[in-house]
């Protein structure tokens, strides 16, 4: 099975099972790269969330046309930050971003209860690695990688640059399929 990308400058499809790293700078607006991802050649798509609220992710899928029946959020941020909760069946939470092997089981959950075209959007790998460890956080970004495969899903993980020593982006780039970088002024490169 094949998904479309709907990234600019990489390829026009890439196989089932595909994780792309997308590398920004920390003040970058990936909004865009992100919901495009989303809403393109999709049936279900899961938004870990380890950054923003569940709300502000609502906010930025109704903005970007996304569709939000498609759509499950699973809110990492919120329980840390105290605010308050509303569980549904589009949107759960864990209790913290470094509850790395909750995250981990949800979107297992998500992917097992499922079926078709599958995407997966991890917005952050940095919230990880700054609430738990490097060393966690790659070994959280295998487990999802590995399931992505399992369940013929593709994944989007956001990763800041200018937050990480450049081993840590290194590191992190082994790990996937594609890396997409964008830079300051909205380039777009990327290699597969």
């Amino acid at each position: 099975m094949e998904y479309a990308l709907a990234i600019e400058n990489a390829p026009e499809s890439v196989p089932a099972g595909t994780g792309v790293l997308l590398v920004h700078p920390s003040t970058a607006q990936t909004d865009r790269i992100d919901t495009d991802f989303l809403k393109t050649d999709t049936d279900h798509l899961l938004v870990v969330s380890t950054r923003t609220t569940a709300r502000e992710v609502e906010q930025k899928l109704e903005h970007y046309e996304v569709d939000e029946d498609s759509a499950t959020i699973l809110d990492a941020i919120s329980v840390e930050r105290g605010y308050t909760r509303r569980q549904s069946d589009r949107v759960q939470y864990v209790s913290a971003p470094d509850n790395l092997d909750a995250i981990v089981d949800r979107v297992e959950a998500f992917l097992d209860s499922h079926e078709g075209k599958l995407r997966v959007s991890v917005d952050s790998i940095t919230e990880m690695v700054y609430y738990a460890d490097e060393k966690r956080a790659i070994a959280a970004v295998e487990d999802l990688l590995e399931l992505l495969a399992e369940y013929d899903a593709v994944g989007l993980f956001h990763l800041a640059r200018g937050v990480h020593e450049d081993d840590t982006v290194a590191s992190f780039s082994e790990l996937f399929d594609g890396v997409v970088e964008l830079d300051e002024d909205g380039a777009v490169t990327a290699r597969f």
